[in-house]
């Protein structure tokens, strides 16, 4: 998270701020957080991935998004917006604006030099709450890195990294592989 706003503020006045502004900020424990804007990196990342995913899931029961879905981790209270979202089976939303999501069933962040202490600690343990989620990507944009945390069937999460050109991430909770080769294309 980025730079703070103001002291403290409701949830219900943060989406009411939020919708209207110009800029996207995230949402924790009443405070406000504006988001810095993405690197060429970032975005090419952002863009390679998901790509590939709405290429795959074509004609299937999933959605992918693209940095603008606002998601809600409820059991922290946590509003953010996550660079890349899957969601298979129907959104639950969370008001009759239909832009927050409550169940997504992947989760990409690529991480920037910024926040990547914050995405790393506090952000992945916050989306581990979230009993929808089953896969989680941190993305590096400085070198070709991609770690792949997967839930078990006993809750746990186990951690698979890949670093090569030549790895696929095989994301089997929505029957997917991303070729890094793919990922990492013009990076």
């Amino acid at each position: 998270m980025s730079q703070r706003i103001q002291p403290y503020i409701s949830p219900a006045e943060y989406l009411r701020l939020e919708r209207q502004a110009e800029y996207k900020s995230e949402y924790l424990n009443g405070e406000i957080f504006a988001m810095s804007g993405a690197s060429r990196k970032h975005n090419l990342l952002t863009v390679n991935i998901s790509a590939s995913l709405n290429q795959q899931l074509r004609g299937k029961a999933c959605e992918v998004y693209a940095s603008e879905m606002r998601v809600k981790v409820r059991a922290t209270g946590l509003y953010t917006y996550p660079d890349v979202v899957v969601v298979c089976g129907e959104p639950q939303l969370e008001d009759e604006y239909f832009d927050t999501l409550l169940n997504p069933t992947v989760l990409v962040e690529v991480l920037s030099r910024s926040t990547e202490r914050y995405d790393r600690i506090a952000k992945t343990s916050y989306y581990r709450t979230l009993d929808s989620l089953k896969e989680h990507l941190l993305v590096s944009q400085d070198e070709i890195r991609v770690e792949q945390y997967a839930k078990q069937a006993d809750g746990t999460w186990l951690l698979i990294e890949h670093r090569s050109l030549d790895s696929n991430v095989e994301l089997q909770s929505i029957g997917c592989s991303l070729a890094l080769r793919d990922v990492y294309d013009k990076v």
